[in-house]
């Protein structure tokens, strides 16, 4: 399977619910570099998030096309089951908030629990993916890009994120994310650390990154996500400018009955991508 070909060729345009929300325009100064989320952001993501934090649309039925794709003899809810408890237990094996296991590896100790070929992970995770957690470009973002590109400020992520979320870039928008402009050492994915968001360890690491490298202090990095618990509460934690996405009423996570966001308000709150180059040129 070329996964690139497959997530294009299984993935069909999504349109934003509407949120009915108002955007806050903050205008920002001495900003040097935009950062993104991704699920629920840059993508419309029908699961709001990446699949692994539930909301994940007929889990069962993803399962036994995925099943039947790979060509891998299962049954569907039992192979489900299974997933579902590996995943509880990688999490479980590390004592820390919020843990993040290595999808491969889970989908590796499946197939062979199940007496069939673990070198057929990856092409069974991505066929499930595709059918749990449809994604879509969010709309307006090339026009959100080009003018960060062009004004020579820093492009980066940071993402509750699998191997295959990559991918999506290259199979939906045709360009790698290096390509659509964004620096490797300001990208920061959950799976690479072990880590998931609300975890502020993605956040701390990116702002070291960025430090060492560009000597771009925290306050210099504006971060741009759908959530308030796992995107604006850790990057304040940090120090970090937010914006507050609130294009998608699938994604759009205000957490309002949250008691440990009672203090926490995002700096600004966009509803279309093409207003965040507003907030800083």
């Amino acid at each position: 399977m070329d996964p690139v070909e497959y997530i294009r060729s299984h993935s069909g345009e999504l349109i934003p619910a509407e949120t009915g929300e108002s955007p806050v325009l903050t205008k920002f100064s001495d900003i040097k570099a935009i950062v993104f989320d991704i699920y629920g952001t840059l993508l419309i993501s029908t699961a709001g998030d990446i699949s692994l934090a539930g909301g994940e649309t007929a889990p069962e039925k993803a399962m036994q096309k995925a099943l039947e794709v790979t060509g891998i003899p299962a049954d569907p809810a039992e192979f489900l089951a299974r997933y579902y408890t590996l995943i509880e237990a990688g999490n479980c094996a590390r004592d820390i908030p919020f843990p993040e296991v290595e999808i491969r590896e889970i989908w590796q100790a499946l197939l062979i629990e199940f007496g069939h070929d673990p070198a057929k992970a990856c092409d069974l995770c991505i066929a499930y993916e595709c059918e749990v957690n449809p994604v879509w470009p969010m709309p307006g973002l090339s026009d959100c890009l080009d003018p960060i590109r062009s004004s020579g400020r820093i492009l980066g992520i940071i993402s509750n994120a699998q191997f295959y979320t990559p991918l999506l870039f290259p199979a939906l928008q045709n360009q790698t994310l290096e390509q659509l402009g964004f620096d490797p050492c300001a990208m920061v994915f959950s799976y690479q650390i072990r880590e998931g968001k609300p975890s502020r360890k993605l956040y701390s690491l990116l702002a070291k990154n960025l430090k060492n490298r560009y000597d771009i202090s925290p306050n210099e990095i504006l971060y741009i996500g759908n959530d308030r618990l796992k995107d604006i509460w850790p990057a304040q934690q940090e120090g970090l400018k937010t914006v507050l996405f609130a294009g998608d009423a699938r994604s759009l996570r205000w957490r309002k009955d949250d008691a440990r966001l009672a203090t926490v308000q995002p700096d600004a709150v966009v509803t279309h991508l093409n207003q965040i180059p507003k907030l800083f040129l």
